[in-house]
């Protein structure tokens, strides 16, 4: 995996020696890291550069965890810098949707299009950042194997983990990559992100909002209200997929991104 201060990425390019139709960046889950947007490193067959950013302190990475949703954010730019990208479609799934918002609300001039993945505009409410605390304490306590044995349930649907163990336990192989320290800080940037209702009717970019019809950490119906507050955003909401939809239904997701990418941007 190549590095550009301070972000390791995965990349795929277009074949070909033609120029890329353009970039996408993909900012990764929480608590998973880049290798969960290995089946949409395909979208670079329809013409695009593909990044996917691996946030600071994930998967054996030793610089510090950032502790804030704008730390995440900020490294995600000065990549974008380092790499030369001026412009680029933006998104990102569950968290890696926070971290777009903030990117946003920092940096609009980056942004060519947007992709808000199974996530949601809103801060915590005090049960969130309570259910954040006992996630903080059970990390701490008894490390990221307990908390993929918490998570497992939430992120994928009954029917993935029923019938596709193979995806269960890569996803667990992902959690477990990370560390004790990188969890917690992802844990406590998450609990103290701003609310972003605001910024929606800002976004003037071509955007595109993507939900699992079985996510419940994350429900369809705030993609709605977010499709309603984005001006032309467009939404698609995937059948049979929970809250990682890009892994459990990665073709139909991917369909939906490079009819996004082909047609809207």
């Amino acid at each position: 995996m190549p590095a550009a201060a301070p972000l390791r990425y995965l990349q795929a390019l277009p074949r070909g020696t033609d120029r890329p139709r353009g970039t996408l960046v993909l900012v990764h889950a929480f608590p998973l890291n880049a290798r969960m947007w290995e089946p949409q490193l395909a979208i670079a067959d329809h013409g695009w550069r593909v990044i996917a950013p691996q946030l600071r302190g994930v998967d054996g990475d030793q610089k510090p965890p950032a502790r804030s949703v704008d730390e995440y954010a900020g490294d995600v730019i000065d990549l974008m810098d380092e790499l030369g990208i001026h412009e680029a479609v933006v998104g990102g799934l569950s968290m890696g949707g926070y971290v777009t918002l903030a990117m946003f609300r920092h940096a609009p001039r980056y942004f060519l299009g947007m992709v808000l993945a199974d996530t949601r505009p809103q801060a915590d409410t005090p049960d969130g950042v309570e259910g954040r605390k006992r996630m903080l304490q059970l990390v701490r306590e008894k490390g990221a194997s307990a908390v993929a044995n918490e998570m497992l349930p939430k992120v994928l649907s009954d029917a993935a983990r029923r019938n596709h163990p193979d995806l269960t336990e890569r996803v667990r192989g992902l959690v477990l990559s990370n560390s004790t320290e990188s969890i917690a800080g992802a844990i406590t940037a998450m609990m103290t992100r701003p609310d972003s209702t605001s910024l929606l009717s800002t976004i003037h970019c071509p955007t595109l909002i993507l939900v699992g019809a079985e996510d419940g950490v994350t429900p369809p119906a705030l993609s709605q209200d977010m499709q309603r507050a984005i001006g032309g955003a467009t939404l698609v909401i995937l059948p049979d997929a929970g809250h990682l939809s890009s892994m459990e239904q990665p073709a139909a997701f991917n369909e939906a991104l490079a009819q996004f990418l082909g047609h809207r941007v």
